[in-house]
């Protein structure tokens, strides 16, 4: 017992002295796990048979699905300010094995999703130097990319923050410049151009969802933001008026001053834009900045995938080896095999990983609202920093509108994409089972710490609510190991019987 105080003493030491994360830099990776800027936005002009569909997309999907998750997301957060985020909300609504599924899909979408900057930061680059379009030279760039991004990463979560807000200001300049030079060029009739002979209902959905999804990533950090309970929300809301904000001035601005063919508008675009608005000087700094941009999506990206990880061998679902930590405070392991993952999966084309990923978020989504709503029944006293104000019927309602769109999306999706991701779902559920008897058999070690309850001040401020807070909190963070202690307990108590009988 003393042992186990020491280690949980030396670990929470540990964590409080890594620099915490706060407001700006939070607003920042949010916007970089969403957006990072209207770099991938293109194949929505396309996609969408001309630009009117791409830009009451941008204006009405905001209203009905970003919204909505940015809001569940605060809530949630801010009741389990832990790093793990939505496995704890899941565990605690339905249980260890539905949170494992949810952390598995996860991290699974979100590593498929990191593949996607290294190819959009050389489709960028190839317009430039054509010799990135062929393999002998593409394969390397990839490998050296992924490589030198999960190094930063491993420096420190508080470096890639600082790194972020300096991104996202490179990144995003370039299209204030030119949607300030556009201005004088600008046909408002150009905006409403649209050919539904021509459009690709299942590129423009799967477009509008990924543009617009990843609120709840910034989750799995709760555990290393300053005052997650005031600071998350703010930023959250900041962060949605940056993303749209990023989204619709470039589209305004080179769809209203360019007659061009939607079918132009591919990835990279922007760059051509660019140049026939301001010159060569705005093309090569909106590549850059599209470069830029695709470094911090991917630090973002990984910093979330490696924390969720890390929450989870926490709780004791995955060996204590993903919560290791460096001497900079990131989770090693867990770094590496997201990283790993992106390099098996960079080899596939965009809208490939595109579909898969969103196919994989759409159904833990799904989970998340159904947990949110079960919350709300289940445990209606539980500690809430932030409440979206709405009742139990409104909080529903509120829920479903993203979740139509997400079974819309689930519903075009192919059947490639339903294959590999009812094999990906499979192998979810076996791998718990398989977790659970590496325990039994104590292949690997595993973490029984329970996930840190309510501060003192909480405590002294709500003493009923943190105690149902502290109760949730344990619950979600039931490990796989509950079976193996309660044996345990058992096994202590047959011996103490034993022992009496023999006095």
């Amino acid at each position: 017992m003393g042992e186990e105080g020491m280690v949980s003493s030396v670990k929470n030491t540990a964590t409080n002295s890594n620099r915490k994360l706060t407001l700006l830099p939070v607003i920042a990776l949010i916007f970089y796990e969403v957006s990072g800027g209207p770099f991938g936005v293109e194949d929505s002009v396309r996609a969408g048979g001309g630009p009117l569909l791409s830009l009451l997309g941008f204006l009405i999907f905001p209203l009905f699905w970003s919204i909505p998750e940015a809001l569940v997301t605060a809530e949630l957060a801010t009741s389990f300010p832990e790093n793990g985020g939505y496995v704890i909300w899941i565990s605690s609504a339905f249980g260890p094995f539905w949170g494992f599924q949810e952390g598995f899909w996860k991290w699974f979408s979100g590593v498929m999703d990191n593949a996607l900057y290294p190819i959009l930061f050389l489709d960028y680059l190839k317009h430039s130097f054509p010799i990135f379009n062929r393999l002998i030279a593409r394969i390397p760039a990839l490998l050296g990319i992924t490589v030198s991004l999960t190094y930063l990463n491993y420096r420190g979560l508080h470096i890639v923050g600082f790194s972020a807000v300096l991104l996202a200001v490179f990144s995003l300049c370039p299209f204030l410049v030119m949607g300030i030079l556009s201005i004088p060029r600008i046909r408002p009739q150009r905006w409403l151009v649209v050919d539904l002979t021509r459009v690709d209902w299942r590129g423009y959905f799967n477009s509008m969802f990924w543009n617009l999804n990843y609120w709840d990533k910034a989750s799995t950090l709760a555990g290393e933001i300053e005052d997650p309970s005031r600071t998350f929300p703010k930023a959250l809301l900041g962060a949605v008026v940056l993303v749209v904000s990023s989204y619709l001035i470039p589209l305004l601005a080179g769809t209203g001053a360019l007659k061009s063919d939607p079918s132009n508008w591919s990835d990279g675009y922007f760059a051509e834009v660019g140049m026939l608005i301001g010159g060569f000087w705005l093309k090569w700094w909106i590549q850059a900045a599209a470069a830029m941009s695709n470094l911090g999506l991917f630090e973002a990206e990984m910093s979330s995938d490696a924390f969720q990880l890390l929450g989870m061998s926490e709780m004791g679902m995955l060996p204590a080896i993903f919560g290791s930590r460096s001497k900079y405070g990131t989770p090693t392991i867990s770094i590496l095999c997201s990283a790993t993952g992106v390099v098996f999966l960079s080899w596939m084309s965009f809208q490939e990983i595109l579909e898969f990923l969103n196919f994989l978020y759409s159904i833990g989504m799904l989970l998340e609202f159904a947990a949110f709503i079960k919350l709300r029944i289940k445990k209606p006293d539980l500690h809430r920093p932030y409440k979206v104000p709405l009742q139990t019927f409104g909080a529903t309602m509120l829920c479903l509108p993203p979740a139509l769109l997400l079974v819309l999306v689930m519903c075009l999706a192919s059947v490639r994409t339903y294959l590999i991701s009812g094999a990906v779902i499979i192998l979810g559920v076996f791998l718990y089972p398989t977790v659970a008897h590496a325990k039994d058999r104590n292949w690997a070690r595993f973490n029984i710490e329970q996930p840190a309850g309510p501060s003192d001040d909480d405590l002294e401020g709500h003493p009923i609510v943190s105690e149902q807070h502290q109760e949730v909190t344990d619950e979600a963070s039931v490990s796989l190991l509950s079976d193996l202690s309660s044996k345990t307990e058992q096994a202590s108590e047959i011996s103490s019987e034993e022992l009496l009988k023999l006095e």
